[in-house]
């Protein structure tokens, strides 16, 4: 596991998005962020799951946070500068953003992929998040050291057969993520950085492979110390960075 112990009020008078966050690692990181002080932004697609966060969150005593339902595949443009306009007059800026929400997708040779399912899972792993961040980046520079972090994958950085469109849509956010953060770099105090969370105890991981035992896998509660350096202060300086929950 990544090395760091986070101190217990490491993200106090934070705000941070969290997309996909109903359920697995975005739920999780959801959960930590609000147990280390932040005001956690809950994004996702269904209300209910976000619901369920919130009261958990609520229920342990940790500062309150906002339910904001999208569904990333059918956003458009205006819905993410709606988002952005209502998470001003609410908190002014943006600590953190967490692009987490994804799409498995077909898992077969790219030229038995239909079209129509390549361009869902592109619009929902790779267009959300590139007008996501363009729609918050006035909260970002408003915030004294925002950090963006992308989920990748392992077979984002490595191509690997029959991993199809996700494969190529992790491609994608990582290079969405170095071409930001050299942006960014001596302009703003933004910084942005991805994470490949490993193989982790969620339904996206059962239904990638089927024949494994899921209790071999850590929750994904277990892989959050990599999340939690990387949108804390401790991580100012580290931009442009792949790195590895596991």
């Amino acid at each position: 596991m990544f090395d760091y112990n986070a101190p217990a009020g490491l993200l106090k008078d934070r705000v941070i998005l969290v997309t996909g966050a109903g359920d697995g690692i975005g739920r999780a990181c959801a959960l930590s962020c609000a147990a280390h002080g932040a005001s956690v932004v809950l994004v996702g697609r269904t209300l209910s799951k976000l619901e369920e966060v919130y009261d958990e969150i609520e229920a342990a005593g940790h500062p309150q946070p906002a339910i904001c339902p999208l569904n990333l595949e059918t956003a458009v443009e205006k819905d993410f500068d709606d988002l952005a306009d209502q998470l001003f007059d609410t908190f002014g800026k943006l600590d953190g953003l967490v692009h987490n929400a994804g799409l498995l997708g077909p898992r077969t040779p790219l030229d038995s992929v239909k079209t129509e399912a390549w361009l869902q899972l592109m619009q929902v792993n790779v267009n959300a998040p590139f007008v996501l961040t363009k729609a918050m980046m006035p909260l970002l520079r408003a915030a004294p050291d925002a950090s963006v972090v992308f989920v990748s994958s392992s077979v984002g950085r490595k191509g690997r057969a029959y991993w199809g469109p996700y494969a190529v849509s992790k491609f994608a956010l990582e290079g969405l993520m170095q071409v930001f953060a050299d942006e960014q770099d001596g302009t703003s105090t933004i910084r942005a950085n991805s994470i490949n969370p490993g193989a982790t105890r969620t339904s996206m991981r059962a239904a990638a492979y089927p024949g494994e035992a899921p209790e071999k896998n850590p929750e994904p509660a277990e892989i959050m110390p990599v999340f939690l350096y990387l949108l804390g202060p401790d991580s100012k300086t580290i931009n442009g960075q792949a790195l590895d929950a596991q």
